[in-house]
């Protein structure tokens, strides 16, 4: 069929507004495009949790948890036991969002106390490198003997900060699951290490548990000790958060 001179007109408009555009570039906005899905893959040996502490360690585990999705492939790639549990809402200011439970930890020897404890996943890859990375090898070094055990005060309460007087409105970061209150270590050769009465003086013991708060403040936001005040003489609160406080 013989084209009318107005489609030919139409198609020579149409192609030419077709290269204009074409010339110009994208004009829909980058909004429109959705930007890539996180990364979720890790090379076993090379993830955070396998990286020796050091001044940038923070800023690595803050990038390298950004996402659930990456947070549990660091967890994998490490032999770090992790299962997600459902988010949910207990309170105004309480509940769970990225959590999970910790399980054993099969590139160590060392297991926590109570086990399979309930926490958000980025304050599991934090305990994961500070006990890889820290608690092990003081005890090793300091001690002269292996951690077989990690005792702890529990994770999650739904609760305020806690003061000499009591607790405060301000939510805590346990109400969050987000911090772990750590009180000691077993030792191989049965030695039962504790802040509560270990932390005091410059034996053996107190430098092991002051060496070990010193480098948690590069893995965790805010670490508390008996220096803090009288509520924290017996552990130290470990909270894997942003905020920088470290006493």
């Amino acid at each position: 069929m013989r084209m009318t001179k107005t489609r030919t007109a139409t198609l020579i408009a149409v192609a030419a507004l077709t290269g204009l555009l074409a010339g110009c570039g994208r004009l829909l906005p980058d909004a429109a495009i959705p930007p890539p899905g996180p990364t979720a893959s890790v090379v076993s040996g090379t993830g955070v949790i396998d990286r020796p502490i050091d001044a940038g360690t923070f800023g690595w585990l803050d990038r390298a948890t950004a996402s659930p999705q990456q947070c549990e492939a660091e967890l994998r790639a490490a032999r770090v036991t992790f299962a997600p549990t459902p988010d949910r809402v207990n309170g105004p200011t309480c509940g769970l969002t990225a959590a999970g439970v910790l399980g054993a930890d099969y590139g160590t020897v060392a297991r926590m106390a109570p086990s399979d404890v309930t926490m958000t996943c980025k304050l599991a890859a934090a305990v994961s490198v500070w006990r890889r990375q820290s608690v092990e090898p003081a005890a090793r070094e300091i001690l002269g003997s292996e951690v077989v055990q990690i005792d702890h005060m529990g994770v999650y309460a739904c609760r305020g900060v806690r003061t000499d007087a009591g607790f405060t409105a301000r939510a805590s970061a346990h109400s969050r699951a987000a911090a772990l209150d750590f009180s000691g270590v077993r030792l191989r050769d049965g030695r039962r290490i504790t802040v509560a009465g270990d932390w005091a003086g410059d034996t053996p013991e107190a430098r092991f548990l002051r060496r070990i708060r010193d480098e948690g403040c590069r893995v965790f936001g805010t670490v508390l000790s008996p220096d803090y005040n009288a509520v924290h003489a017996d552990h130290l609160h470990l909270e894997a958060e942003r905020g920088r406080l470290c006493r």
